[in-house]
């Protein structure tokens, strides 16, 4: 049952899944922070032009996203962690970067990568929540129903004049719901709570 937490009309649009109460916190402790999630969730739109362009529409997408969140302060981070052996660093390290954090609120959007993704989307959350440096995590994929939508665009000509199915851009081994949910089940995010979202064929903009 979808969580309560979750306004009604993001329920409409989205396939939603949750793990540690993720929806509770952040509409509980970071209501601010919700809304701006909210409100770029209920305005994003995508369109078949974007769909069908060569090459993919992996830069196009994303964009909606820094262009809704980056002027209300939402901003990328990267952990730094190290080891000190009597004072020295001994070793040194960097955790995948999380696209946008905002107070201790983290979202990532996994539109159309290879699905090894998500294992440095879930480390990143792992890591920044042990370190206390996130309460809660979002992440936002394609639902697993737009690959029937992608098939029935038929063929597109990439830059190279070759023809191929469309759907073929979006193939088995990308970021989609099926590649997420086996990580999160698995526990691959340590304790973050995370909110999860998955893209469907309603928010295409017509």
């Amino acid at each position: 049952m979808p969580s309560p937490h979750v306004p009604p009309g993001i329920r409409k649009l989205y396939e939603i899944y949750e793990f540690g109460h993720a929806s509770a916190i952040l509409g509980t402790d970071f209501p601010a922070e919700y809304e701006d999630l909210c409100s770029a969730l209920a305005t994003f739109r995508f369109t078949e032009l974007q769909i069908r362009k060569p090459g993919g529409s992996e830069s196009e997408i994303p964009k909606v996203f820094a262009r809704l969140l980056r002027p209300k302060g939402w901003k990328e981070r990267r952990l730094t962690a190290s080891l000190v052996v009597d004072k020295t660093d001994v070793v040194t390290s960097d955790t995948h970067k999380i696209d946008f954090i905002k107070n201790r609120v983290a979202f990532d959007l996994e539109w159309n990568s290879k699905d090894q993704t998500f294992d440095r989307d879930l480390f990143a959350f792992r890591a920044f929540f042990e370190y206390g440096k996130i309460s809660v995590a979002v992440i936002v994929t394609r639902a697993d129903a737009l690959q029937a939508y992608f098939k029935s665009l038929g063929t597109y000509t990439d830059k190279r004049g070759k023809v191929s199915p469309i759907a073929s851009k979006y193939g088995a081994s990308t970021t989609h719901m099926s590649k997420l949910l086996p990580r999160l089940r698995a526990g691959r995010s340590g304790g973050c709570p995370v909110l999860v979202f998955g893209i469907t064929k309603r928010l295409l903009k017509k």
